[in-house]
């Protein structure tokens, strides 16, 4: 017979059992069992495995260490220190990649391999359509689960993975810019065309700002006199709880403190900018103070003059890889470009916006044919 309140029992193989209470996941409690030749052996196991559990004060609810609900704890930790948007996006990942195979896991049981083999795994063959995530978001999901490893550690819960050495290599895309002649084809059209979305992507090929940075700009933020732009907001479209309008438009601060910069504009751009100031409350891409352009619905407008323009498709960030492409090639220092794209550091500017073209590297190759001149 077993004895009161102690939850072990002789099994009719002859073994002992016992039962213990390890969790609670969504209101369900989670049992673990000890299994032993005798009485005494299981008690002194149930006493060990007990004392590893955390209880609360209310002996009916408990410590839930599932990856669910600590990663659920952590997001709620980032609502002070993150913005708006990026929260959505850390939910997103958490929703759609990890969550789906972590979640249930209690954090102490998953193993490093266990989330090694989920990343490869995403890579492959995640997303909607199972083609595979790129490297980028996978690296986002290794950032993530770095952040929920930190934080459970902090709450003083068992982690049983380690990704704080977990790498991926990146993949090099190569990325569109706008050779010499479609930029004289495309500015041609602008300009023998010009109107306020027109303007809006002239400016973007000039000082290489970003879709969301261009709506989100007023005639305040520009000063004719002294040939300067000074971009502080950028507008984006996130997602909301509301089953009724599931995504909302966004005017925040840019993405990072670096992206909060003044930028010289140049004499000929200035010039065509007067024939179009407004008030200075006014959106740029509107002329008007209460309406606005959205980045989606910009980027649909571009791509309506590049086909008039007879110019292979290409996204609107386009527009900032070519204008920075070609600052090297008219000889910009690279710290300069750096500030004026609201990079963090030089090597963002070198390795993910500066292409040279195939000109300027035949141009800098000749420079060594001096020292094959025939005498």
């Amino acid at each position: 017979m077993p004895r009161k309140g102690e939850n072990i029992y002789k099994r009719k193989d002859g073994r002992w059992e016992g039962r213990y209470r390890k969790g609670c996941i969504e209101s369900k409690t989670v049992y673990g069992y000890i299994y032993g030749k005798s009485y005494a052996y299981v008690k002194q196991r149930l006493l060990e495995e007990k004392s590893k559990y955390l209880f609360k004060t209310n002996e009916n609810e408990f410590k839930d260490d599932s990856f669910k609900n600590i990663s659920k704890l952590w997001l709620d930790s980032c609502k002070n220190g993150c913005k708006e948007s990026t929260q959505i996006k850390y939910k997103n990942m958490l929703e759609h990649y990890i969550l789906p195979v972590l979640g249930s896991y209690y954090v102490s049981k998953i193993k490093s391999e266990t989330v090694t083999t989920m990343c490869k795994e995403l890579l492959l063959y995640g997303g909607r359509e199972g083609r595979g995530l790129s490297s980028k978001t996978i690296c986002g999901v290794i950032s993530i689960l770095r952040s929920v490893r930190k934080f459970a550690i902090s709450e003083q819960y068992q982690v049983g993975f380690d990704v704080s050495d977990m790498k991926l290599r990146k993949e090099r895309k190569e990325l569109r810019i706008f050779d010499s002649t479609e930029q004289l084809i495309l500015c041609d059209f602008l300009l023998k065309n010009l109107n306020l979305d027109h303007l809006g992507i002239l400016l973007c090929l000039y000082t290489g700002i970003r879709i969301g940075e261009l709506c989100a700009l007023r005639w305040e933020d520009i000063s004719l006199e002294r040939k300067l732009i000074h971009v502080h907001r950028t507008m984006l479209r996130i997602q909301t709880d509301n089953e009724a309008t599931k995504t909302k438009i966004l005017i925040t601060s840019p993405k990072s403190v670096c992206s909060i910069r003044t930028i010289p504009i140049q004499d000929n751009l200035v010039n065509i900018l007067s024939e179009y100031k407004k008030s200075k409350d006014a959106y740029l891409l509107t002329g008007s103070a209460d309406h606005y352009v959205e980045p989606r619905t910009m980027q649909y407008r571009y791509k309506v003059v590049l086909k008039k323009c007879g110019i292979a498709d290409a996204n609107f960030h386009t527009l900032r890889h070519t204008f920075a492409t070609r600052c090297v090639e008219a000889g910009f220092d690279v710290k300069s470009l750096s500030e004026i794209l609201g990079h963090s550091s030089v090597n963002i500017t070198l390795d993910r916006y500066v292409h040279p073209s195939m000109d300027l590297k035949r141009n800098n190759m000749n420079k060594l044919s001096v020292y094959l001149a025939v005498k």
